[in-house]
């Protein structure tokens, strides 16, 4: 059993929510400013028209500074979860010191990669291309947070405050969501959809960078029993 079987609706359970609302809905959390966001060198993504779903879905923001807290159906299930965070948190320990701050990191990358239908490896290798796991990153052409998001996007839902992008689930949420509507988008050609996440559609350059960042972060499912 993979960590991704586990309930993943979170602590804020969402009754009768389809899974494809679930794939798109997205939170717009507020944030202060908090210091000066350090650069980042990535591309960005490109405005683009929206379906009106994509776009309805992005205006149902949920407000929630906390991290999501995943439940599970399985005693099974949790065990795998937790030492696939135990395992991530050791990788991640030399860019992350703070031990709450790894977990909950990781904690809402896994939340929002499975709700988003998307590998947790392959986010986690997005995030350290994109901003090599620094919250507050800003690229030249304005990316902003842990997955790059463009400012834009803050406004395609109505609000236009571009400091929400650097909340932690907010820019994780943003950031999976995205890149689920470029993957839909490409009818599941993952190169593709990297490629237009970054602006450089049709260029190998970025997607064999996420691949290859990728690998730092798969785990290694089997267990061997004492």
């Amino acid at each position: 059993m993979s960590p991704s079987e586990g309930v993943i609706e979170g602590g804020r359970r969402e009754a009768g929510v389809s899974r494809r609302s679930l794939v798109l809905s997205l939170s717009a959390a507020p944030l202060g400013w908090l210091g000066m966001p350090q650069s980042a060198h990535a591309g960005g993504q490109l405005e683009e028209p929206l379906v009106d779903s994509v776009r309805t879905a992005l205006s149902s923001a949920v407000a929630n500074q906390a991290p999501p807290e995943p439940l599970f159906s399985t005693t099974e299930a949790r065990i795998m979860y937790l030492r696939w965070l135990g395992t991530m948190s050791e990788k991640l320990r030399k860019r992350k010191p703070d031990w709450e701050v790894r977990r909950d990191f990781l904690q809402t990358a896994w939340y929002e990669s499975k709700r988003a239908g998307l590998d947790t490896s392959l986010v986690l290798g997005l995030v350290q291309v994109e901003s090599a796991f620094r919250k507050y990153a800003v690229s030249p052409v304005g990316a902003r947070g842990y997955m790059q998001v463009m400012p834009f996007w803050t406004r395609v839902i109505g609000d236009g405050d571009p400091g929400k992008l650097f909340h932690m689930q907010t820019n994780l949420r943003f950031g999976c969501v995205i890149l689920r509507h470029y993957l839909d988008r490409e009818k599941g050609d993952l190169f593709m959809a990297l490629g237009r996440y970054n602006g450089s559609r049709g260029r190998d350059t970025y997607p064999n960078a996420v691949f290859g960042a990728q690998r730092n972060w798969l785990f290694n499912e089997k267990v061997t029993s004492a």
